[in-house]
């Protein structure tokens, strides 16, 4: 079984952008910016916007190797 690390390493490494919300629908994360920061400490290289829609701040993370995916998210 892949772990929630493993899953969103995947999700990112295959182009997407992420979000909180995203993370936890689609992996049952409740804390994405704890696993983003354990991606981190293992070396995988992983952007972040913050994104405001409705008076709400939230990040958005990205594989940097690919703005592409971030562009397409934020409307670029």
């Amino acid at each position: 079984m892949m772990t929630q690390n493993d899953q969103i390493l995947r999700y990112l490494e295959a182009g997407n952008t992420l979000t909180p919300m995203d993370a936890l629908r689609l992996f049952g994360s409740f804390r994405l910016s704890a696993r983003i920061f354990e991606l981190r400490q293992k070396g995988h290289k992983i952007g972040k916007v913050i994104l405001r829609t409705n008076d709400t701040n939230y990040a958005c993370y990205y594989m940097e190797t690919d703005k592409l995916s971030l562009a397409k998210r934020v409307g670029l």
